[in-house]
C-alpha cells in the first residue's frame, strides 16, 4: 500500500508528519485530511480561534506520495463547506 505524508501549514511554517499513513489511494488520502483537519480545528476551538496568532481556518494540510510529490492541499476552510 502507498504511504502518504499530511504536512501541516499554518502561514509560512510547516508541522512535517515524518512517518506518514498507508492509504490505499490518493481518495483515502484526502479523506484523511479531511478527518484531520475537522479534528484539529475541534480542539483549536476548545481553546479558541486562534493557533499561535493565526485564525485556524488559515491553515491547510498538504498531502505528499512517498515518492515526495505533492497529491493535493487541503484548506481547513473547506471543512465549513462541506455538508
Amino acid at each position: 500500500m502507498p504511504r502518504y505524508f499530511f504536512h501541516i501549514r499554518n502561514n509560512h511554517e510547516r508541522l512535517d508528519d515524518l512517518d506518514g499513513t498507508e492509504l490505499a489511494s490518493p481518495e483515502a488520502a484526502h479523506e484523511e485530511a479531511v478527518n484531520a483537519a475537522i479534528e484539529l480545528i475541534c480542539h483549536r476551538l476548545e481553546g479558541g480561534w486562534y493557533q499561535n496568532g493565526q485564525k485556524i481556518f488559515g491553515s491547510s494540510i498538504e498531502v505528499i506520495d512517498e515518492a515526495g510529490a505533492s497529491i493535493f492541499t487541503f484548506p481547513f476552510a473547506e471543512v465549513l463547506s462541506r455538508g
